[in-house]
């Protein structure tokens, strides 16, 4: 049994427990093929409850630091996140957006399944922020489908996006899929800068749609900078 499996057979019941997870539409997530999960961040947790739901293995990029932990607690976490399909890379260097780019696309041809953000950080105060343009190009640069998510309640269990999850009554997790996009029409213009900017500004008004939440069409970077 691989690790991924192992630790769904593991903690999945335990999440199914606590956060009493509400799944809608995994069913349009495809069987077989590459696919793009894109969808909304709201606090660390996610990137713990999304590959738990998905019958399917997702691999996202992870910080470069929640594996290179040495006390007890890091290296747990590093054992969760790799198992689960973290790829750590150095995101604060010069090329750390290309080495996130270069990764997926890998993920992409190998027919497998790859999660990003595209806000590209957690949203500082639970609104959806301006999505970054490499969604777009991972999308027409490997043809694959876009299936948005939402989830919708981390945010309330884990405030502030640290600490332990807040655990009782009333607090409850939705993740869910939205139809799979196709945008094919887009062939061969992954590096029209229009292109780019329409074929995100889609996915994100998908996401939206799915999370209910208030948009604001500013780089979430941005917004905590400020």
């Amino acid at each position: 049994m691989s690790r991924f499996r192992l630790l769904k057979a593991v903690l999945g019941p335990l999440l199914r427990v606590l956060f009493r997870p509400q799944v809608e539409g995994a069913e349009r997530i495809p069987g077989s093929g590459p696919v793009i999960l894109a969808g909304n961040h709201l606090t660390f947790i996610d990137s713990m409850v999304l590959p738990l739901v998905t019958d399917r293995q997702v691999f996202f990029i992870g910080k470069d630091e929640y594996v290179t932990g040495k006390s007890l607690k890091g290296r747990l976490m590093a054992w969760f996140f790799t198992g689960v399909g973290m790829i750590p890379v150095d995101r604060d260097g010069g090329r750390g957006g290309v080495a996130a780019l270069m990764t997926g696309r890998r993920i992409l041809e190998e027919g497998r399944m790859f999660g990003i953000y595209p806000e590209g950080t957690r949203s500082p105060d639970g609104r959806l922020y301006r999505g970054r343009t490499g969604i777009a190009r991972l999308a027409l640069m490997t043809g694959a489908p876009v299936v948005p998510f939402a989830v919708i309640g981390t945010d309330a269990i884990q405030p502030g996006g640290n600490g332990l999850p807040r655990l009782g009554p009333g607090r409850r997790i939705t993740i869910r899929f939205g139809e799979p996009l196709d945008f094919g029409r887009y062939d061969g213009m992954d590096r029209d800068r229009y292109v780019l900017r329409a074929v995100t500004d889609e996915v994100m008004s998908e996401v939206m749609r799915l999370s209910g939440q208030e948009y604001v069409d500013v780089y979430a970077t941005k917004a905590k900078a400020a």
